[in-house]
């Protein structure tokens, strides 16, 4: 079961919790009827241990066993720091 985790890679959009961030994924999904590519977003809460990361930063996250009521996703690796 662990080598079956999801791993996802998005940019961080909030980092105001304690321990805590939001991470955005973006995903291109083709129009049903007009095929075009259409941008759409997912946004997950990942559990954050040292509080390392900011806001537009793109991380690397891992599903996890719930942390909280709506976390179940933690940070593997900061990828790009935000200028």
């Amino acid at each position: 079961m662990r080598n079956l985790r999801k791993e996802r890679i998005g940019v961080v959009t909030s980092s105001k919790m304690d321990k805590s961030i939001v991470v955005a994924v973006e995903r291109r999904e083709k129009h049903p009827l007009y095929g075009k590519f259409v941008k759409k977003t997912s946004k997950f809460t990942a559990h954050d241990e040292k509080n390392d990361c900011n806001e537009g930063d793109t991380v690397k996250i891992m599903e996890t066993r719930p942390i909280s009521k709506n976390k179940c996703w933690r940070l593997v690796e900061i990828l790009e720091r935000v200028k």
